[in-house]
């Protein structure tokens, strides 16, 4: 028996039952504030969690506003289609992930099995279109051009399609109407991703699984607009997932209409002659290669001066936007973005850029103002004019005395420009420049909008490019060590260019400003920007920025909502120059480098405005522009290695004017054949059930071209085909 007294092992018992106490009372308070933060604290988050796990929705798709024309006629809308979705989360439950299903859904609807795995893949960096590029949780869309005997096939036999549906769906539809199919304007549609889905979560248009967003064009400016809002029924469902009850239901609402200032009957206009132009282009010859000139790509826009509205934008190649409807199939894909395809995805109008060339001089003719030569000064137009060495030639060698800046612009004369140009380099320090340089040339083209966006309501429009100080010394810090590389003091052309480049290309040479003063060398603009600085010369000096939406309406009319002209600034010149370059590009086309062109055309009734372009670009054929305007409207058409700006696009421009006019080739004018002789100011009514009384479009038909020679006997002997 042990010694120890009982009353020895009490403190050391006591301990160890106030240690337990205290664990257990620990451990119960911990689990009582577990409970209250779960149930108080949290109570109502879970509950709500609780019931959406017992809660099953189901999306009614909204329908999406259509696009319409100025006069009300569709551009895009929908219609009904019967639509075959596959559901990616039940193939893949499959022990074979669905292929099995897939292929016996391929031999219904006539399609190869690869085929249709291919639509149903999903996208990512490394997997070709054709692919699914939306949520993995919603249906994936097979084809939207099922017959209703496939879908009642697949409907029937519903064992052997598990996870396919067969249902009728709103479709999009673009109408091209009178053959206008206006492709990069409208843009295409395809499903939202996750990614957009959690960035648009917080924000007052979240999407659903099931929508379709804009992607391009007016489809993606306006999108938020257009697509509406989906309705959802919310369905109470046991843990068999049997419909035990309705929770709440929320209407889809149908998106709005876009109105916008395009004229369906216009743009199929500017649709024809541009690619005729094109075609037209590719039977001459460069008299520089002997080869017939390439004509591969284009674009043209028709815009209304005094608001900056878009009645037609065309660009080439172009492509069918419905080929993106239901999903776009790998042929059609690699149709619109091969290295063969030459990118008809691309909008030539804002995103092709090119040296302008002499449509430039109305710029420098500015330049030279606001430097202080006066306008109707003389100077001198030589054939040549040289510069340390080098001889910058006359378009087509032909000089023309001592001349105006009004007859320079007319005649197109270069040298007029290369003197001047060279007089203010040299003003400016020449090659060791003051520290304070005027630079008149460079900074008169900021003033005028270039090197920056026109604002214009279509994505991804380009900048362009003023080349200079600036931007001559950052390119050169991103190609010095290409050029040091390649460069050779006596090597071929392109290696003494690279070695002179290594040691001064951040340096503005005279033959640099000499060269960008007729819009030559590293100068690039878009179509777009030119023609909102000639529509400005004509309204008096405003820019505008460039809109094609001009009004949204509700789906039932009620609402409408307005897209007013905004303009972002003043040309930089007093009325008095703006009225001499306006008769100067009057001139243009009465004995001017246009005058061959527009024989017989009517200038007491309406007075035509002109300027022609052919630029060069190194190692291509040269660029056609022609750039125009009347009271109303400027029109400007440039096409890529397709020769001189009064030969290619020059005729091209004149049949849009003659359509738009009711004009005859004589002159002419028929109202009731014009298609637009004043902009359109009024909105297309829209009815409370969503229907418009829209008038019919037919395609355009061209009257007779004349011969060459006519043509010719027209105008008489060109002054200067430039």
């Amino acid at each position: 028996m042990s010694n120890i007294p009982e009353t020895g092992r009490t403190p050391r018992v006591q301990i160890r039952l106030v240690v337990i106490q205290v664990l257990v009372f620990s451990l119960l308070f911990t689990l009582g504030g577990r409970l209250w933060y779960l149930q108080i604290r949290n109570g109502q988050e879970y509950t709500d969690e609780a019931k959406s796990n017992h809660v099953q929705q189901v999306v009614q798709p909204a329908v999406r506003g259509s696009i319409l024309d100025a006069r009300g006629v569709p551009l895009a809308d929908n219609e009904t289609r019967l639509v075959v979705s596959a559901s990616r989360t039940e193939l893949l439950k499959m022990k074979d992930d669905g292929k099995g299903v897939l292929t016996r859904l391929a031999g219904v609807l006539g399609l190869k099995p690869k085929d249709v795995r291919d639509k149903v893949r999903l996208c990512d960096a490394k997997t070709p279109q054709p692919c699914w590029n939306g949520s993995p949780y919603q249906p994936i869309p097979v084809t939207d051009e099922a017959t209703t005997q496939q879908a009642l096939q697949i409907r029937e036999r519903a064992e052997d399609f598990p996870g396919i549906t067969a249902e009728p769906t709103a479709v999009r539809r673009y109408t091209a109407p009178g053959k206008a199919n206006t492709a990069q304007v409208l843009g295409y549609l395809s499903p939202v991703t996750d990614e957009e889905i959690t960035k648009a979560k917080d924000t007052d248009s979240p999407f659903l699984r099931s929508d379709q967003v804009g992607r391009s064009g007016i489809e993606r400016t306006y999108d938020k607009e257009l697509r509406g809002k989906a309705g959802v029924t919310r369905y109470e469902v046991d843990n068999l997932g049997r419909v035990i009850g309705q929770a709440d239901k929320d209407e889809a609402q149908p998106g709005a209409n876009l109105v916008t200032s395009i004229d369906a009957r216009v743009q199929g206009v500017a649709e024809y002659e541009l690619n005729e132009a094109m075609k037209t282009a590719r039977l001459e010859t460069d008299r520089n290669t002997g080869e017939k000139y390439k004509a591969d790509a284009g674009a043209v826009v028709v815009m209304e001066n005094k608001t900056g509205r878009i009645v037609s934008m065309a660009s080439q190649p172009t492509y069918d936007p419905n080929s993106w409807v239901g999903g776009i199939s790998g042929k059609d894909y690699a149709k619109l973005t091969g290295k063969d395809s030459n990118y008809p995805l691309l909008n030539r109008a804002i995103q092709g850029q090119a040296a302008p060339g002499s449509i430039f001089k109305v710029i420098s003719s500015t330049a030279a103002v606001n430097a202080g030569y006066p306008f109707d000064g003389d100077y001198p137009c030589p054939s040549s004019y040289s510069v340390g060495g080098q001889v910058f030639k006359n378009f087509e060698s032909k000089g023309y005395g001592s001349i105006t800046l009004g007859r320079a612009l007319e005649v197109s004369c270069d040298t007029v420009f290369y003197g001047l140009a060279h007089r203010e380099w040299q003003k400016d320090g020449g090659i060791k420049p003051k520290k304070h340089t005027n630079d008149w040339f460079y900074k008169t083209a900021h003033q005028f909008g270039l090197g920056k966006e026109t604002g214009i309501d279509l994505p991804n429009e380009v900048k362009g490019r003023v080349p200079d100080r600036q931007w001559k010394q950052s390119f050169w810090e991103a190609n010095k060590d290409g050029w040091c590389k390649q460069g050779k003091k006596d090597g071929d052309y392109v290696e003494k260019i690279a070695y002179e480049n290594c040691l001064e290309g951040n340096r503005m040479r005279a033959g640099d400003s000499v060269n960008y003063s007729i819009g030559q060398g590293d100068t690039l603009v878009t179509p777009i920007q030119m023609a909102t600085i000639y529509a400005a010369i004509a309204n008096g000096g405003t820019l505008y920025n460039p809109t094609i939406g001009k009004a949204v309406i509700s789906a039932d009319g009620r609402t409408v909502q307005e897209i007013k002209p905004k303009s972002h600034g003043k040309l930089p010149m007093d009325a008095d120059t703006r009225s001499q370059i306006d008769k100067a590009l009057a001139g243009v086309t009465t004995r001017g480098s246009a005058a061959w062109r527009f024989g017989g055309w009517p200038q007491d009734k309406i007075p035509m405005h002109a300027k022609t372009g052919t630029a060069e670009v190194y190692g291509k054929q040269t660029t056609s522009w022609f750039v125009s305007y009347t009271s109303d409207y400027t029109i400007i058409m440039t096409i890529a290695q397709g020769g001189t700006g009064s030969g290619a696009s020059g005729p091209a421009v004149r049949k849009i004017y003659e359509a738009m006019y009711g004009l005859d080739e004589e002159g002419g004018q028929d109202l009731k054949k014009a298609l637009l002789p004043a902009p359109q100011t009024s909105l297309p009514k829209i009815q409370p059930d969503g229907s418009i009384d829209a008038p019919e479009i037919k395609p355009y038909e061209p009257a007779e071209k004349p011969s060459p020679d006519e043509n010719q006997q027209l105008a008489g002997p060109p002054a200067r085909r430039d």
